[in-house]
């Protein structure tokens, strides 16, 4: 029901009973026309210029809520306030006359949107003079709404703040309901807030030189008689000429594109020298073939559409995403899997005709909706420019999505993808223990087709670890769906990997998969909410963590700075590294963090990063008030190392100089300094 006076000629209409609102109104005017000379009046807060709202995404909405439709919260409706998104902020300057404001705040009742569900999930905050006065706790969708009371005496800046609960902002569409002012003097104006993060940081990578460089890993497995495809991963300066030496019976190189196709035959290790060469110069790197039993020697780089696109992917789409992937170079830093997440199939009762059809074929064969007209043309496609094809399913009868899984048709559909030309399977297990099934299936088959799994209801998601490697699995999701919140990825990550227990797990073969990467554009209209800083350092604690390097914002509309994150050869030869070992953490001090990795050369990666543990839900950050910097020190007794080492900076990519016993080097917020040390020569 909305309420029966939609403006209140009293601060308290609002909240109390009609029978207390004369006195109490009475009372507050006199008191306030004794103290001021004039009677107290009420500002809403919808009345002033909201449009200085900083906000992650979209605009606030006077008297609406953030999809424009009336502000309610678990049921209420409320005719005025305003609607807003998770992270935002609004300053308002108080003019020195006002004495209290209210509101009553929630997450609104259409952030479920189609699907009926929601998780969303926000912290609102009132902040004075940059002091902390009002915070709610963890809002969630159909909570009813917290009351906000705040006296304003003395106070001449306000910020109201709204947070996100360290789980990303998907859905977190925030209701400031009836918000108001109690004021005696010259009514309130907002004012321009510093912007809620600087989106765009300081491109540490420098460009790769025109001359030919080879990248990427150095080892490749495949299984005897299966196709075989591996690009060069080489940048430089195009036309370019490859030539590979000892390059065993049955595979053959493209001079012009470095795709190395055919098959092998005999089982065994064949180590083979790449050769780049233009006109500038060229380049050679070593290479080891290995033909035998085991898949993904190296975490799996690549792409997967789910948190940019989501419910929307086609078969356009993912076509796009493989022109872009050669387009932008990200093959020639090793990157190569274009995957297909949730929503290919048929969407049983969908009332879009693009995703209804019979699931199956009367061989019960299964079928992809209209939206990809063709598997095996989609798969050609992506072959044909050196780069490889996954696809997603779930041992149910329906996916999270609600589309068509596989449940008792795991082999003859597992049977369907190597037809189409599959080579990578996302195995999204949430109520169904059949993994190491498929994994038995997947090695049957005439494919090579790597096997991620994600296994929410099997003994916990950090145990598949334990039992990947012999049930078949080559990478095992250790973490909820982070989407890009930095809070879960300092609590699931740099929490969970700093105990130092799954890396004993990790390794060639199998690794640890903590989700996918979300920077750039991680909707069709919102750029990444994280800092330069916390960027770096997402990227830093993964391939330290020898993580699957999966992407999955607009690859199609990467900047400059994000390329740069994506594309550092010396950071992606850590991941890349053929010894396969995952860092640990070998010191914490505060908010300084140590994390060491041994490299198969002999060199030790350390990164030093300076990570807040408590985040305090996120208000302060949002609010303006960052950490600050640190000093983080490694010391040689830490990494168990003796005499000089040559610490070079592997984001800058240049040599910091020789150290003995220790380096120490500031660190920015959430940030981190990756370095790699090697001894010094003797004299």
């Amino acid at each position: 029901m909305r309420s029966s006076n939609p403006v209140p000629t009293s601060f308290e209409d609002w909240r109390f009973p009609k029978v207390l609102l004369w006195a109490v109104a009475s009372l507050s005017l006199l008191v306030a026309g004794f103290s001021s000379g004039q009677a107290a009046q009420i500002v809403l807060l919808s009345s002033l210029d909201v449009s200085k709202t900083v906000q992650s995404t979209g605009r606030a909405q006077v008297d609406k809520s953030y999809t424009g439709k009336p502000l309610s919260i678990a049921g209420r409706k409320f005719d005025h306030g305003l609607g807003t998104h998770a992270l935002s902020k609004l300053a308002i300057d108080l003019k020195g006359s006002a004495d209290r404001f209210a509101a009553q705040v929630g997450l609104d009742d259409n952030a479920a949107g189609k699907n009926a569900t929601c998780n969303g999930s926000v912290v609102f905050a009132v902040f004075g003079d940059g002091r902390l006065l009002w915070k709610s706790g963890v809002m969630r969708w159909r909570q009813p709404a917290a009351v906000v009371d705040v006296n304003l005496k003395g106070i001449k800046t306000l910020l109201l703040v709204v947070s996100d609960a360290r789980d990303g902002i998907n859905c977190d569409h925030a209701d400031w309901g009836d918000a108001r002012f109690e004021i005696s003097g010259e009514a309130p104006q907002t004012v321009v807030a510093a912007p809620l993060k600087q989106l765009q940081g300081e491109i540490l990578t420098p460009r790769p030189p025109a001359t030919p460089r080879i990248n990427g890993a150095k080892v490749f497995g495949v299984r005897p008689g299966h196709p075989f495809l591996f690009t060069i991963p080489a940048t430089g300066r195009r036309p370019m000429e490859f030539a590979v030496d000892n390059l065993p019976a049955g595979l053959k190189v493209d001079p012009q594109s470095g795709q190395i196709t055919g098959a092998l035959q005999d089982r065994g290790e064949y180590p083979v020298t790449f050769h780049a060469k233009n006109a500038l110069g060229q380049a050679q790197r070593p290479f080891k073939i290995v033909c035998g039993d085991t898949l993904a020697l190296t975490p799996h780089m690549g792409w997967n559409h789910w948190y940019i696109w989501s419910y929307s992917v086609s078969d356009k789409i993912i076509r796009a995403a493989a022109d872009a992937m050669v387009s932008t170079g990200l093959i020639d830093h090793g990157y190569s899997y274009v995957n297909i997440d949730d929503c290919w199939t048929v969407r049983p009762g969908s009332t879009d005709a693009a995703l209804c059809g019979p699931p199956r074929d009367a061989q019960g064969n299964i079928n992809p909706n209209r939206r990809f007209p063709d598997m095996k043309a989609l798969t050609d496609y992506i072959h044909a420019k050196g780069l490889k094809a996954g696809i997603y399913t779930g041992p149910v009868e329906l996916t999270c999505a609600r589309h068509v899984g596989c449940y008792q048709h795991e082999e003859q559909d597992a049977r369907q993808y190597a037809k189409w030309g599959f080579d990578f399977l996302k195995y999204d297990s949430s109520n169904y223990k059949n993994v190491p099934q498929m994994g038995a299936i997947l090695s049957k088959l005439d494919r090579d087709i790597v096997l991620n799994v994600v296994a929410w209801s099997i003994g916990g998601m950090q145990n598949t670890a334990k039992w990947g490697h012999q049930a078949g699995v080559h990478s095992w999701r250790t973490a909820q769906d982070l989407g890009g919140a930095w809070g879960l990825v300092v609590e699931d990550v740099f929490g969970l990997y700093g105990r130092n227990e799954l890396q004993r797990y990790s390794g060639p073969g199998g690794w640890n998969d903590p989700d996918y990467i979300c920077l750039g554009y991680v909707s069709p209209h919102a750029k990444t909410s994280l800092s330069p800083a916390e960027q770096y350092s997402y990227v830093s604690i993964w391939c330290l963590s020898a993580a699957p390097l999966i992407f999955s914002g607009d690859i199609t509309r990467l900047d400059d700075f994000t390329l740069g994150l994506l594309t550092n050869d010396e950071v992606l030869d850590v991941d890349q590294d053929p010894l396969g070992k995952a860092a640990v953490r070998v010191a914490k001090h505060g908010n300084a963090q140590v994390w060491a990795k041994d490299m198969e050369d002999g060199r030790k990666v350390v990164g030093l990063f300076n990570i807040d543990d408590d985040l305090r839900t996120g208000v302060f950050r949002v609010a303006g008030e960052m950490p600050s910097k640190t000093t983080a020190t490694v010391t040689w007794t830490e990494l168990g190392i003796p005499g000089k080492q040559i610490v070079r900076d592997l984001w800058r990519q240049k040599d910091l100089g020789t150290f003995e016993g220790r380096f120490s080097a500031p660190v920015d917020a959430d940030g981190v300094v990756l370095v790699s040390l090697r001894p010094a020569p003797r004299p």
